[in-house]
């Protein structure tokens, strides 16, 4: 018997990515219902809540199920008003707050809280730099500076290197570079010149042929750059590299970007520079 379709509502008083990032990983045991997920964020005055609230009990009125919602509003008369439906629903800073409150021996702040400010200047300042180099650094148009760079994603192309890089600048602050590994460089087993005495910062991303064939016939349709056969040729290439010249690297076909890039993180050991945004 099919499953009917369940809404989710995603509320927060700032941007929401943490209530969908908690929200979505409660869901993802459920493969087989189909979630429609609706995102309400920046939650912040009694109206908005009103605004909220009904928008939940007209889905429920639609659909004829109560909705899921996901919280993390910090006031509690605001709360209190998004919860005047018969949503399921799970406030994680309820659920987590009075715990710890317990255990630490104080009283939590209420008021509002800037869960995903800036921080400090200096590490606002960090962050923008590693942005700002992780940009200038895309794909080997700028090697001047890749000294300075505390990890070189390699690999061939449309392997993720460039999402990959902007995801651990954004996320971990990491001034993270890519350069491209070309065909003579596969040929030659040869790293670019660009790259010499600059091992140790180096990391490989490989990804199957059939896999990689799809992205590039997507871009470039019925080209040899396209073409099955050389696909399987550079992706066998790049991993003989990478084995010569003793680079470690993960194969990406079935990792999601926040995947590969925490595991980049957890086997380089490159440090986190500063908080999430």
């Amino acid at each position: 018997m099919a499953l009917r379709t369940r809404t989710i509502f995603f509320l927060s008083d700032h941007t929401g990515i943490s209530v969908e990032t908690l929200g979505n990983a409660l869901l993802a045991p459920f493969p087989s219902v189909n979630f429609e997920r609706h995102n309400l964020p920046f939650i912040d005055t009694i109206s908005k809540a009103e605004e909220a609230r009904e928008k939940i009990l007209e889905n429920q009125h639609q659909t004829g199920l109560p909705p899921i919602v996901f919280s993390t509003l910090m006031d509690p008369v605001i709360r209190a008003i998004t919860r005047q439906s018969d949503a399921l629903c799970f406030d994680f800073l309820e659920t987590f707050t009075a715990p710890l409150e317990q255990s630490l021996g104080v009283t939590a702040v209420r008021e509002d809280i800037k869960v995903h400010g800036l921080g400090q200047a200096n590490e606002y300042d960090d962050r923008i730099d590693a942005i700002n180099f992780t940009l200038a650094h895309d794909d080997g148009v700028d090697a001047k500076r890749l000294n300075d760079a505390d990890i070189i994603l390699v690999g061939v192309s449309r392997a993720a290197k460039t999402p990959t890089c902007v995801y651990l600048s954004v996320q971990y602050g990491v001034r993270a570079a890519n350069f491209p590994i070309t065909e003579d460089d596969l040929e030659d087993q040869q790293l670019p010149g660009s790259l010499q005495g600059l091992t140790s910062k180096l990391f490989g991303l490989t990804i199957s042929p059939t896999r990689i064939q799809q992205i590039r016939q997507e871009r470039r349709p019925d080209s040899r750059y396209a073409s099955l056969a050389q696909c399987q040729f550079e992706v066998r290439q790049a991993e003989k590299l990478f084995k010569r010249h003793k680079i470690p690297y993960l194969e990406t076909t079935h990792l999601s970007i926040e995947e590969l890039s925490t595991k980049i993180m957890q086997l380089t050991g490159v440090a986190r520079h500063n908080r999430k945004l």
